[in-house]
């Protein structure tokens, strides 16, 4: 995908349009992140989570594809790094509230027959 910028005639211009974009990306990191707590579902465990092999081909196809788009690949890199983690922390902390509810709850005495 190929993109041209709008030409700005000021510096009020160039913000604008950063401004705007920002607000996308903004909006994709929600719904990226909406996912990313769906994916906690499906997942038996916390290395499950951490999924090291998965990190690594997210970066290295945002790599690639920084290379075929004119990204600073070390900017997209540190970008990803940086968002994969965050991502990764949210991710088990939904996979260990959903793992609390599906565990028995220790205080009660079910399978008990009280008289």
């Amino acid at each position: 995908m190929t993109s041209f910028i709008t030409p700005c005639d000021s510096l009020a211009d160039v913000r604008s349009a950063i401004d705007q974009i920002d607000a996308m990306l903004v909006d994709l990191l929600a719904e990226r992140g909406r996912y990313v707590r769906e994916a906690a579902r499906f997942k038996r465990n916390q290395a499950e989570v951490a999924a090291p092999d998965r990190v690594k081909q997210v970066i290295d196809k945002a790599l690639a594809h920084a290379l075929e788009s004119g990204a600073e690949p070390e900017v997209v890199e540190a970008v990803y790094r940086s968002m994969v983690a965050a991502f990764i922390q949210i991710e088990s902390r939904q996979h260990q509230a959903l793992q609390a509810r599906q565990a028995p709850d220790a205080g009660t005495m079910s399978g008990c027959i009280c008289a």
